[in-house]
């Protein structure tokens, strides 16, 4: 069951007082998506720091692992009404992702000016976010209806990065990079205006979204970064 009633135009009997109340619904929606959100960024970053010591292991383990971060994320999807298991299947989820993320970590650091590599990638991330949000919210475009377009970009882009998995070409990665950047970029304006119109079934769906949103982005900078800064070791 929804958190709020998205049906509230329908609802003619009641008047201002109902839609008052639907508003505030979602008002709290969003406000319990975005807390979410931020503990989220929390546990990604706790999977993270306790990934890096393990970076080799991880590698090591990624097929397994990679299962167990899949298998988290579908089982979320069957419990995420169901109050305390699904934020501990969420935070399972998102800590296993910044377990993953370690090894990318790893060889950055290894860089000459490793830290501030990671650095700049987070603070440009945040950048990149912050201004997709706020665009999001002022425009008056709708974005809601992009998903399909989106859908398809997203597959195409995986198609590629599987191929160059074999190819191993640096442009072609280089090239990824930068369209997953753009890519979710536009889907942090996506994402941010279905919460913001009551478009997800619950605030882990809309917290879940956004947080998949900035880690892209971050990992896609985080190579880049780390190719162009990295060259002068």
């Amino acid at each position: 069951m929804a958190l709020y009633d998205r049906d509230y135009a329908q609802q003619g009997a009641m008047g201002y007082e109902g839609i008052s109340r639907n508003e505030a619904n979602i008002v709290t929606f969003v406000k319990d998506t975005y807390k979410l959100f931020a503990a989220s960024m929390m546990a990604g970053a706790v999977g993270a720091y306790v990934g890096v010591p393990l970076a080799g292991t991880i590698q090591g383990l990624f097929i397994p692992l990679f299962i167990v971060e899949i298998a988290l994320l579908i089982g979320l999807h069957f419990v995420k009404h169901k109050p305390g298991i699904n934020l501990a299947v969420m935070f399972g989820f998102v800590f296993m992702t910044g377990l993953m993320l370690a090894p990318l970590l790893a060889r950055t650091l290894g860089l000459s000016g490793g830290g501030a590599i990671i650095g700049n990638a987070f603070a440009m991330t945040s950048v990149v976010f912050a201004t997709m949000s706020f665009y999001a919210i002022k425009t008056t475009r709708d974005f809601t209806t992009y998903g399909k377009p989106l859908m398809i970009a997203m597959l195409v882009i995986v198609g590629f990065s599987i191929l160059n998995i074999f190819l191993g070409n640096p442009l072609i990665a280089v090239a990824i990079s930068g369209v997953v950047v753009v890519l979710f970029s536009i889907m942090v304006i996506f994402d941010t205006q279905n919460i913001m119109n009551g478009n997800y079934e619950t605030p882990i769906d809309g917290a879940l979204a956004l947080y998949l949103d900035f880690l892209n982005i971050f990992t896609a900078l985080l190579q880049l970064f780390g190719i162009f800064g990295g060259r002068d070791e």
